[in-house]
C-alpha cells in the first residue's frame, strides 16, 4: 500500500533516460496518484540559460506515456508551494542529490506547514541530460 494519496515531482526530463524513470518508478511505488510537472521551455530558459533538446510539448507527451505517471501537465514556475496550490500533493519526490539545498530546505520548510512531505528519492549516478549532450558532441558520427 502506498504512503501518500497524492504524490508529485517536477522536472526538465530533456533526453529522457534511466534516472528519469528510476524517479518516477520510485515516486509511484509511494503514492496511488502520480503527478509530473514538465518545466515549459520558457521556465527551462530562465533558470537554466540553455535550450532544451526536445521541447516541452514533445516532453510531457512522453512523460505522460510512461506507466508510473498518471497526470503529467506542463508547469511554468518553480515553486513547488504554488504546485501544491493546484494539485494538493501530501508529497513532493526528488533525486537526493538535492538534500541540503538552501531553496529545498525553505521548500520543505513552507510545504511543511501544509501537511506536505519532501521525499528525496535515489539518485541515479554518473546519468544526466547534460552528461549526455558531452557524450552527443563527442561521439563518433557514422560516416565520419
Amino acid at each position: 500500500m502506498a504512503r501518500f494519496h497524492v504524490g508529485y515531482t517536477q522536472g526538465v526530463f530533456d533526453m529522457f533516460h534511466i534516472g528519469h524513470l528510476n524517479l518516477l518508478r520510485q515516486a509511484k511505488e509511494l503514492c496511488d496518484f502520480l503527478v509530473v510537472g514538465v518545466n515549459s521551455d520558457e521556465l527551462v530558459r530562465s533558470y537554466k540559460k540553455k535550450e532544451t533538446v526536445v521541447s516541452g510539448k514533445n516532453r510531457a507527451e512522453i512523460v505522460r506515456s510512461i506507466k508510473y505517471v498518471d497526470q503529467c501537465d506542463i508547469v511554468y514556475s518553480l515553486d513547488k508551494f504554488e504546485q501544491w496550490k493546484r494539485y494538493r500533493f501530501e508529497a513532493v519526490f526528488i533525486g537526493d542529490d538535492w538534500k541540503g539545498n538552501k531553496r529545498w530546505i525553505e521548500t520543505e520548510k513552507e510545504l511543511e506547514k501544509v501537511g506536505a512531505a519532501v521525499m528525496y528519492l535515489s539518485y541515479t549516478s554518473g546519468i544526466s541530460s547534460t552528461f549526455l549532450r558531452e557524450e552527443e558532441k563527442n561521439a563518433v558520427k557514422e560516416g565520419k
